[in-house]
């Protein structure tokens, strides 16, 4: 059995769930169609974009009146403390690579 191919734009976060001109981010028409949509956003989501889409998201329901301050305040510290442990992943593979 082979694996099945991917297409070119899977997983890419600015591909699959770009940021629209008022902000907010949609899915385009052409992945409606397409049977690995939601293989491809989990994906996309799990990349290095997902932890500041998903900073985006608590700033719009703090600003929409959803969440308060606090709860806002603990989100953001800890999608920063994701990120930081992201990057520093990284630094530390790429330092990796480089022996």
């Amino acid at each position: 059995m082979s694996k099945e191919k991917y297409p070119h734009c899977f997983g890419v976060l600015d591909s699959v769930f770009p940021k629209k001109e008022s902000g907010l981010r949609v899915s385009p028409e052409s992945c409606i169609p397409c049977s690995h949509k939601t293989e491809c956003l989990k994906s996309a989501m799990r990349g290095p974009g997902g932890l500041k889409v998903k900073n985006e998201f608590v700033d719009r329901a703090y600003e929409s009146g959803m969440i308060g301050f606090l709860e806002r305040w603990s989100k953001k510290k800890d999608i920063n403390r994701r990120l930081k442990e992201q990057e520093s992943g990284d630094r530390n593979q790429e330092s990796g690579e480089n022996n």
